[in-house]
């Protein structure tokens, strides 16, 4: 019981270190990388990004960013859940203490075109691992992340590429805003094709590393299909499996199908319960979609 006790309290902690790193890359992403490129960023953060811009305050941007925050994670707590909300609370706490914090440094020049690229995709690249920590650990960044979240477990879809939608009107209000500072449509179309290659690089790295509601479907062809099917219910009290028949084409043997939907987050372990299970097994998986919308994943927090 105590050891029990202590592993489960242990692993709280490292959640917690683990939110608090996340929101602190996410800042060094945001003030050494990001912001200083001028990309759009999406959801409120960009709405709060384009009025900085224009108005060259990084104290505005803070400001901003919390009050838009805090109408999100109360969407979060009724919502998503309540840990859920808790966990991305410390980081955007976290991310707003480091942006007024951190030293004042400059990795590369953002007047240059070569080295603007480099601040835009390595920001993304910061950011995308960032959010990716956060909710392996269920939390997030705030901002887009929490309907992200919400959205993706209604309608199964990876968070990433629900954050790509939110970039929309977060975009277009800051080319409105860059348009009407500077007046150039040559340097909002420059502002455009920057802060698209921000989205894309930061939401498919979060979609590489945070693979919760991303399916697959595990082909198992074995002659004890009881064993393998136990192994699947024994990992995962939510999954079943389909059994087919079939013959062996070289052996002409009979052999059974046994299929089951797991998240990517579950795969590792129900491999490695099926090899258990039947060893020698040929088993396989790939990538499935347009799963029904009565398929059980376990909510965020």
């Amino acid at each position: 019981m105590w050891r029990k006790w202590r592993r489960s309290t242990w692993g709280v902690v490292l959640d917690y270190v683990a939110i608090v790193l996340a929101g602190l890359l996410y800042a060094v992403a945001l003030n050494y990388f990001v912001l200083p490129s001028r990309v759009v960023l999406t959801g409120s953060e960009g709405i709060a990004a384009a009025l900085s811009y224009y108005y060259e305050s990084g104290l505005l941007f803070v400001v901003l960013y919390l009050v838009f925050q805090s109408v999100l994670l109360a969407f979060a707590w009724w919502r998503v859940s309540r840990v859920f909300a808790l966990r991305s609370g410390i980081v955007v706490a976290v991310v707003a203490l480091s942006l007024l914090l951190l030293p004042d440094m400059r990795f590369a020049s953002p007047e240059s075109e070569g080295e603007r690229i480099i601040l835009v995709i390595f920001g993304g690249l910061l950011a995308g691992v960032a959010k990716a920590l956060a909710f392996i650990h269920r939390g997030s960044t705030g901002d887009e992340d929490v309907p992200a979240a919400y959205f993706a477990m209604r309608y199964l879809k990876p968070v990433g590429s629900i954050a790509i939608i939110a970039a929309t009107i977060s975009t277009a209000f800051g080319l409105f805003m860059e348009g009407l500072k500077t007046g150039e449509f040559e340097q909002v179309v420059n502002t455009l094709m920057y802060t698209g290659i921000y989205i894309f690089v930061s939401a498919h790295t979060l979609n590489i590393l945070y693979r919760k509601f991303q399916l697959t479907m595990i082909c198992v062809i074995t002659q004890v299909p009881d064993k393998v099917g136990a192994a699947i219910r024994g990992t995962s009290e939510h999954r079943s499996y389909v059994v087919q028949e079939g013959i062996g084409g070289h052996s002409k043997q009979g052999y059974r199908l046994v299929q089951t939907i797991v998240t990517h987050e579950e795969l590792p372990d129900m491999l490695t319960a099926i090899e258990r299970a039947a060893p020698g097994a040929f088993f396989y998986y790939h990538d499935v979609e347009g799963t029904s919308k009565r398929y059980y994943i376990a909510p965020i927090g």
